[in-house]
């Protein structure tokens, strides 16, 4: 780059973009890079503070911060995603459909460490609806060396850093367990609840079964629901430790493969999951998941829908964060519930 007096720049070429900022009234830039500065530019550059003005002198080892965010772009992009326009040295990846967004969290790191670069995103493992802001990604100074953007892509090599898992299609099994709903005593207040939180990934549910507290029945129904073609079944209730409480038993029953039974997350500690044949998941639901506005269903229900299978370690992972904090005003997914480490 090259110094100019502002006074002396006509005719030369920006090489960044200048930013007019009005608090309350506008941040954007008022002259592009690759600008040719114009005599009645001038007052106009005054007024926002520059005086002298830096130009772009070609130099074959640098790279200017645009052409370095579009490497950072490029490094970044999965599938479901796009890129914004490239704006002060900025590149905004944006969802292109609903999904769970997944992310490299290792390769992010490894990129952020490398200095005079960026990446920031929202957390993984939580929902995406389409036209949502992913990332961000830019280089900190207006120019870097070309070899240090190497070096982030040898960082990077392979998959991308991030990338949206669609929701599935699948054809959802419910079974509500309890004599007290099964007998008519009372309302079944847990399946509206289930609905409506299906309904949030775009799916509806396919088969639907009251059971009284017996777990032969219990098992019997998931039986019928496989066989009709159920490609996930969820069971309410049931699932605490009271002798009266059989729907662990009749999930391993089914001879299903138990993931786990029990997650450091509250609302959610009694939850169950388990995987039949390796790939139907088949999950037991807590009483709180009828009453509390979110639980452990709602960490795990967007990455099933989506296709991920859950593993023991997964679940580990959920203490750090899985205290719900019952805010007043619930603003989930952004929050800290389900964020840990």
């Amino acid at each position: 780059m090259k110094l100019y007096k502002t006074e002396d720049a006509v005719g030369q070429i920006l090489c960044h973009d200048i930013t007019q900022i009005i608090p309350g009234v506008v941040k954007d830039a008022v002259f592009r890079k690759g600008h040719v500065i114009r005599e009645e530019d001038i007052p106009v550059l005054l007024s926002v503070g520059k005086e002298h003005i830096y130009v772009w002198e070609n130099n074959e080892t640098m790279l200017h911060e645009n052409d370095a965010a579009e490497i950072l772009y490029r490094i970044c992009k999965g599938n479901g995603m796009h890129g914004s326009d490239v704006k002060e040295g900025k590149i905004e990846l944006i969802a292109d459909c609903d999904g769970v967004l997944k992310i490299d969290r290792e390769k992010l790191r490894r990129i952020n460490s490398l200095g005079e670069m960026m990446i920031a995103s929202r957390h993984g493992d939580f929902p995406v609806k389409k036209g949502d802001k992913i990332a961000g990604t830019r280089v900190i100074p207006l120019v870097i060396e070309k070899e240090k953007m190497e070096k982030a892509k040898e960082t990077a090599k392979g998959d991308s850093i991030f990338h949206i898992l669609p929701y599935k299609k699948k054809k959802v099994g419910l079974v509500t367990t309890g004599s007290e709903v099964y007998k008519g005593r009372i309302p079944d207040a847990f399946t509206p609840v289930i609905r409506e939180k299906l309904a949030e990934c775009g799916v509806a549910i396919h088969m639907h079964e009251l059971s009284d507290d017996r777990h032969e029945q219990i098992t019997a129904i998931i039986q019928n629901m496989l066989d009709a073609g159920m490609d996930m079944i969820i069971c309410t209730g049931g699932m605490s430790v009271d002798p009266d409480d059989r729907t662990p038993l009749a999930i391993k029953n089914t001879g299903a493969e138990v993931v786990t039974y029990g997650a450091p997350v509250l609302p959610g500690a009694m939850f169950m999951l388990a995987y039949v044949d390796g790939e139907i998941p088949l999950l037991g639901l807590p009483g709180c998941v009828m009453y509390a506005k979110r639980t452990i269903f709602d960490l795990v229900l967007p990455r099933i829908l989506a296709g991920e299978k859950l593993s023991k370690e997964a679940f580990e992972r959920l203490g750090e964060g899985g205290l719900c904090l019952n805010c007043p005003v619930c603003t989930f997914p952004n929050c800290g519930f389900g964020k840990g480490v």
